[in-house]
């Protein structure tokens, strides 16, 4: 290297130059800094989102186990009614059934 000054007119085009490489990297930053503003903001998004998946989970396992549980209690109300329907069915049967035996026994001579 010489040891020669440089001119003002080569100066100026290196702070020019120097000024002009700032303001890009400047520019960068900044486009950066708001992709980076955006990817936090979708983070906390889909952060937000996956507790409200979690939480609508948890109330559908609740909700799962409650129908379960009506489901049964609806088995056990109806078959009631089948059995109280059963049981007089039966008492019927049984009544009719005395009732022929018993007028059996009149006729032959043995009741009443």
């Amino acid at each position: 290297m010489d040891n020669n000054p440089i001119t003002r007119a080569e100066h100026d085009e290196f702070a020019r130059r120097m000024d002009s490489e700032n303001q890009r990297l400047k520019d960068e930053d900044t486009r950066q800094n708001k992709r980076l503003d955006q990817l936090e903001k979708d983070v906390r998004e889909m952060s937000a989102l996956a507790t409200s998946v979690n939480k609508l989970a948890t109330n559908m396992e609740s909700m799962v186990k409650i129908q379960e549980q009506q489901g049964t209690r609806l088995a056990t109300l109806e078959s009631r009614d089948g059995d109280m329907w059963r049981k007089v069915l039966s008492h019927i049967a049984t009544t009719i059934a005395g009732a022929i035996v018993m007028y059996a026994l009149i006729k032959l001579g043995l009741g009443g």
